[in-house]
């Protein structure tokens, strides 16, 4: 079943990264939920073992995350909506992580050092970007850069090397969406999203492991 479940992930994510090389909407359409549904199984066959509270927690995560890829399709294109499930879904990787326990809370400093210091380069620009398209973005967006910050710093203060991969590349991945979104976009920007995406969700999944 693992195998399987595995090789699940590898052709859905593939798939996934094609359409976005290609621009493949009815490609994308199709993987891009599959990934997500693919390695939220994944996560529930390694969490043998986990505590149920972190178990329950993660599917909430992973299935908020789901709503948030068919959110933020083109087909869709409900970007408030998206922002609010993916706010949601890390609130219960937090959830997540603090019923795995923090093992290693002085890791979450860190975390925080890190992320201040991408304040003035990144995160002030795509705050910036996004009050100037849109006045009403301004707070969700300011929002989403604190909780997701506190869920990185919950991963790391987990002390789990695949929490901190996972939580790191899902900071990475919103900070290139936030940039493509508000900032400007760059050719490569759509699939080095979902690269980065799809790592972090892995990371997360064996979070549980």
């Amino acid at each position: 079943m693992l195998v399987a479940t595995w090789i699940t992930v590898v052709v859905c994510v593939l798939g996934n990264w094609l359409s976005r090389v290609r621009n493949d909407r009815q490609l994308e359409a199709v993987t891009k939920p599959a990934a997500t549904v693919a390695i939220t199984a994944l996560a529930m066959i390694v969490s043998d073992g986990a505590p149920t509270g972190a178990i329950v927690a993660g599917l909430i995560g992973f299935g908020f995350c789901l709503i948030g890829d068919v959110a933020l399709m083109p087909q869709i294109d409900k970007f408030v909506v998206g922002l609010g499930a993916f706010l949601i879904g890390h609130v219960a990787f937090i959830v997540m992580f603090g019923a795995l326990g923090f093992d290693r809370a002085s890791l979450a400093a860190v975390v925080l050092l890190a992320i201040a210091a991408m304040c003035p380069f990144v995160v002030r620009r795509v705050i910036g970007g996004a009050a100037t398209k849109n006045p009403a973005l301004k707070l969700p967006v300011i929002a989403y850069f604190v909780v997701i910050t506190a869920m990185a710093a919950a991963g790391w203060a987990t002390g789990l090397t695949a929490a901190i991969v996972g939580t790191a590349l899902f900071v990475v991945s919103d900070s290139i969406l936030g940039w493509r979104e508000f900032v400007g976009s760059k050719r490569w920007m759509p699939l080095g999203v979902m690269v980065t995406y799809h790592g972090a969700l892995i990371g997360l999944a064996l979070s549980l492991a």
